[in-house]
């Protein structure tokens, strides 16, 4: 397999990882107890989704 002929720059490899990094996840609120939750999921906190239980967090 062909190797690189020079050794890449400090800058030239920092530049390309400048996008690896972490996003805080999209939080909503749940309609039924206003708590926040991810969207698309159960609330954990009172077991909601859609409008109606589908776990029961007694």
């Amino acid at each position: 397999m062909p190797n690189p002929k020079r050794k890449h720059s400090k800058s030239r490899t920092r530049t390309r990882r400048a996008h690896h990094f972490l996003t805080a996840p999209s939080l909503s609120l749940c309609p039924h107890c206003k708590s926040e939750k991810l969207a698309h999921r159960i609330c954990g906190n009172c077991g909601y989704y859609k409008g109606a239980v589908v776990v029961n967090l007694d």
